[in-house]
């Protein structure tokens, strides 16, 4: 399982209440439309306005490939314009995890 991790800076800070409701009523809902995507979290860093990070979020995906190719299509395409009115990545970082990692449960 590979993940990439995106840092997020708002266009305006003032909106960040636009930008959290569109992640949990649009982005979260579109996911399950993307077959490549396992798991995906958006978390807040800061709301100053001179922040140079207010979000990042993670994405486990199956794929590097698989998830460009949802990234080609029409559901990803469409998350990315209305993001990208709200906020820009400031970097991307990706990966493949080492072992299965851990988690409580």
């Amino acid at each position: 399982m590979e993940c990439v991790v995106h840092r997020i800076r708002l266009r305006e800070a003032a909106e960040h209440e636009r930008f959290e409701k569109w992640v949990r009523e649009v982005d979260y809902a579109a996911c399950p439309q993307l077959p490549s995507v396992v798991s995906f979290s958006v978390h807040r860093v800061s709301l100053a306005a001179d922040a140079p990070v207010h979000y990042f979020e993670v994405i486990q995906v199956t794929s590097q490939a698989a998830f460009a190719a949802d990234a080609a299509g029409d559901v990803f395409r469409g998350l990315e314009a209305e993001f990208g009115t709200m906020a820009e990545v400031v970097d991307e970082l990706a990966g493949e995890r080492v072992g299965a990692g851990y988690a409580a449960g």
